[in-house]
């Protein structure tokens, strides 16, 4: 298997979009944690995992962007494109990495070192992007010598793999991170290692997941090279009239085919690993693209890569190769399958025939009937228009509510209940404002309230306004409290916030609680960033 990896994807794809000139810093962010980072980011000391303040406190020239999927997507056709101009049989593992069988293109080319560097060129001419390419068998252990640009001789790659150190198997998207966390706190170290156990003994320790960990530190595929091809009937096929021409639309068609696609391999105990997408256009042009996946797709795993292929059809930046008309006709094949995991209803979902709960049938079709109505407002307005609050771990208000897409994996990011140090303890603001609002402070004489370096009030709080409003009377206040102070010298007020809950007159024997935040190493103002029911 020969694999072509582009470094930094996302935030290459990210700073293309955004127009950055090639040599700025840039870095993208999913729920306030680094994900993906240039090498000049790299350079100055930005790390995946880092939080947004300690990366731009260690690069403070810092682009930032948040993390989409269907931006890198798009641009990454262009790199597909590239790749199959010179080998057949191109997979697309994820935007930033594509895979080829080796044989027959090395051939034509004279070798794998010459297809190489003709790869290496092509993507680099006609995609304007890096990349590396490296060979080895299977899909994980080429990807690893893609990384270090290495070709990996027939039969050597459990060599490879052996001294290569245990946290490559938590590779992204793979949800590895606990298992190999508990691998080095048994004391395994390198693939090698871990390689070296029975596989008796990780099944009996580790269950499925250490065993398919296990085959890729051992150099084998992760699921045996044995291969149902599936019979013609999983196969299927739409026609759409009028013809798609926008990926709205298509993110909307997309969600029913994934269900029925779905439902059709589970109904033969199948679940789908490699996914071709096949289109044809109202002038008779025939689009196609196979995305190939570490775990079997779900019904929301083929919506997103229908939805991606679009982005990449659709919104590709060279117009030349976009489609010259609407998608008349769609297909999706499952190129390769495995066998399916059913899928198990909670306990409490049964039939109230049952007598366990009298309202759970009626709850359920009311889920189903406010679900379909959400996807329906997002066939309307775009995948981006719906969204769901997912409740996660920070120290602001807002900070801890994060917005999810309909549709898309409520997963959170960091533990809610954690010990987060400068946490606003309970309860928190029934309102909390995307943007502060300006507020000002003052005091019985009239001045403005301030902080001092210190961080202390001025003066005892008198009035309060907001956006130029009338003042309110102050019938309370407890604060100030900091926030995010650093340590050490020439970090007194960096990252600062200064927290102060004030209790406002509101009209006659009318009480209203607010939270107000004055940031020092910004532009030195209140802001109101919350109120209390």
């Amino acid at each position: 298997m020969l694999v072509l990896w582009c470094p930094d994807w996302p935030a290459v794809a990210a700073a293309a979009v955004a127009g950055e000139p090639v040599g700025r810093p840039a870095a993208v962010f999913s729920a306030n944690r680094v994900v993906a980072c240039t090498a000049v980011a790299r350079g100055d000391g930005v790390r995946r995992g880092m939080r947004r303040r300690e990366a731009q406190s260690c690069c403070p020239e810092l682009a930032v962007f948040g993390e989409d999927d269907g931006r890198d997507a798009r641009l990454f056709e262009s790199v597909v494109r590239a790749v199959e101009e010179l080998a057949v049989g191109v997979e697309v593992v994820r935007p930033g990495i594509v895979a080829v069988p080796v044989e027959g293109a090395a051939g034509y080319f004279g070798g794998e070192h010459g297809l190489l560097e003709r790869l290496v060129d092509e993507v680099s001419v006609a995609a304007g992007v890096e990349c590396q390419v490296g060979v080895a068998d299977g899909l994980f252990a080429a990807t690893l010598a893609a990384r270090r640009s290495t070709l990996v001789e027939p039969g050597e790659t459990a060599d490879f793999l052996a001294p290569l150190p245990i946290r490559e198997l938590d590779q992204p998207k793979t949800g590895r991170a606990e298992l190999v966390t508990l691998l080095r706190q048994l004391g395994l170290r390198t693939l090698g290692a871990f390689a070296a156990l029975g596989e008796s003994d990780v099944s009996a320790r580790f269950g499925m997941e250490g065993v398919l960990a296990h085959r890729l530190a051992r150099g084998r595929s992760e699921r045996p090279p044995s291969r149902r091809r599936p019979p013609p009937e999983l196969s299927l096929a739409q026609a759409f009239d009028p013809p798609i021409d926008r990926v709205d639309a298509a993110a909307f068609v997309a969600k029913g085919l994934g269900e029925r696609f779905h439902a059709g391999l589970a109904a033969h105990g199948l679940a789908c690993t490699r996914l071709g997408i096949y289109a044809t256009t109202e002038t008779g042009e025939q689009l196609g693209r196979v995305w190939r996946c570490a775990e079997p797709l779900t019904p929301l795993g083929v919506a997103d890569r229908v939805r991606w292929q679009f982005e990449g059809w659709l919104k590709v930046r060279d117009t030349s190769a976009r489609p010259r008309s609407g998608v008349v006709r769609l297909r999706l094949e499952p190129e390769e399958t495995v066998e399916g995991r059913s899928l198990q209803l909670g306990l409490w979902q049964a039939s109230s025939a049952g007598g366990l709960r009298p309202s759970t049938e009626d709850e359920g079709l009311s889920g189903e009937r406010a679900g379909r109505a959400l996807v329906r407002v997002q066939g309307l307005l775009g995948p981006e228009s719906v969204f769901t609050a997912v409740l996660d771990g920070g120290r602001d208000p807002a900070e801890r509510v994060r917005l999810v897409p309909w549709g898309d994996r409520r997963e959170k990011s960091a533990q809610a209940d954690a010990n987060w140090a400068g946490r606003l303890p309970s309860p928190s603001p029934a309102t909390v404002f995307a943007r502060p609002v300006p507020a000002q402070v003052l005091d019985e004489s009239g001045r403005v309230v301030e902080i001092t370096a210190r961080r202390r009030i001025t003066a005892v709080p008198f009035l309060v306004s907001f956006e130029g409003g009338e003042p309110r009377e102050v019938l309370s206040w407890a604060g100030p409290w900091p926030v995010g102070v650093r340590a050490g010298a020439g970090h007194a007020r960096s990252g600062t916030r200064i927290r102060m809950q004030v209790l406002l007159a509101d009209g006659q024997d009318a009480e209203e609680a607010v939270l107000l935040r004055f940031e020092p190493h910004k532009n030195p103002m209140w802001t109101l960033e919350g109120k209390y029911d």
